[in-house]
């Protein structure tokens, strides 16, 4: 529950940004007894409750209306028809008010994210090694901080790859994790071959029996085809010491990139079969819809998404409560 205020309040501009433009849509049918005018839709505040009651007929014009409004919220525009389509689907004709829209909306985007919202599994297997991808700034390093103290709380023991070799400030911001978290850091000098420090580091987390060892990787741009082909090499090296390894490959992304965050995910498929998602900066961002778009489009599981910098702005995903912060709707 802690976390869901902090998704609300964060999801803000998201939420926000649906708001007023549902309020909009709405207030574009004329007044009639039947639809009263009571103040202004405030899906972020304890006031929802006596938001607007004006209501409009849901027809055609106002399907599209709401489909070029989920599409600016970056749901996407195969996301958007869906999720319109089946708010429409034995309602069409019928007046609703902006607040029972937002109910519609979130109930169709938890539909749609909830055979996606899965913890990343833990196999007996030692080490697991999880592989962490993902371009530049999406807050991979973070997140391995994060995960890898969460799971060292949970009692796991972990090795941490710091195999960003090419970045001194992701080494020392993985180190600074490692020591909160009494979790042991693998480095090698600056600009060593990240390959063969991921092949050092699972010959290491072999000898400790550790539980999980997490590989953390350079960013890189998914349209740069050397760097892609870096990525596959640390991928055949590492099977070298283990054929099913990684076992997980995170694919991290920056809510913040909108749909770019698409081309992403087609990209490290590609090179690194993408396991699993983290979605990260969800408070920096009036995008956060393209998570519902990426769940539409791919089916991949979610494990956790980010709203900020502290070990517990990380978080299992859970589609009720992101629907609902999404939409600006109590729990």
């Amino acid at each position: 529950m802690a976390f869901f205020g902090k998704l609300k309040q964060r999801l803000f501009k998201s939420s926000s940004k649906i708001d007023e433009g549902l309020e909009a849509i709405v207030e574009e049918a004329p007044d009639t007894p039947d639809t009263p005018r009571a103040g202004i839709l405030d899906g972020l505040s304890s006031t929802d409750a006596v938001a607007s009651t004006q209501k409009r007929e849901l027809d055609d014009d106002m399907l599209e209306q709401l489909e070029e409004l989920l599409i600016s919220a970056d749901m996407g525009v195969n996301t958007a028809l869906r999720v319109s389509a089946a708010m429409a689907e034995g309602r069409f004709g019928k007046k609703l008010s902006a607040s029972e829209i937002k109910q519609l909306m979130a109930g169709e985007v938890a539909r749609i994210m909830e055979n996606v919202a899965k913890p990343m599994p833990i196999y007996p297997k030692k080490p697991q090694v999880v592989l962490v991808v993902g371009v530049n700034g999406a807050g991979k390093t973070t997140t391995i901080g994060k995960l890898a103290s969460q799971f060292r709380a949970a009692g796991k023991s972990v090795v941490i790859a710091a195999g960003d070799t090419f970045r001194a400030a992701a080494v020392e911001q993985l180190q600074t994790w490692g020591e909160r978290a009494g979790v042991p850091v693998m480095t090698a000098p600056e600009g060593s071959d990240p390959a063969s420090l991921a092949y050092d580091a699972m010959g290491m987390a072999q000898e400790s029996n550790a539980d999980l060892l997490m590989i953390d990787t350079a960013g890189r741009l998914q349209n740069r085809q050397d760097l892609m082909e870096e990525l596959a090499k640390i991928v055949r090296v590492i099977r070298k010491r283990d054929e099913t390894a990684p076992h997980n490959t995170l694919l991290v992304l920056d809510a913040t990139t909108g749909q770019n965050a698409v081309s992403q995910v087609e990209a490290f498929q590609k090179i690194a079969d993408v396991s699993g998602l983290v979605m990260t900066k969800l408070d920096g961002t009036a995008r956060g819809g393209v998570l519902v778009s990426l769940a539409d489009k791919f089916g991949l599981p979610i494990h956790a998404i980010g709203v900020g910098e502290q070990i517990d702005d990380l978080a299992p995903f859970d589609p009720e409560e992101f629907a609902k912060a999404l939409l600006g709707l109590e729990a």
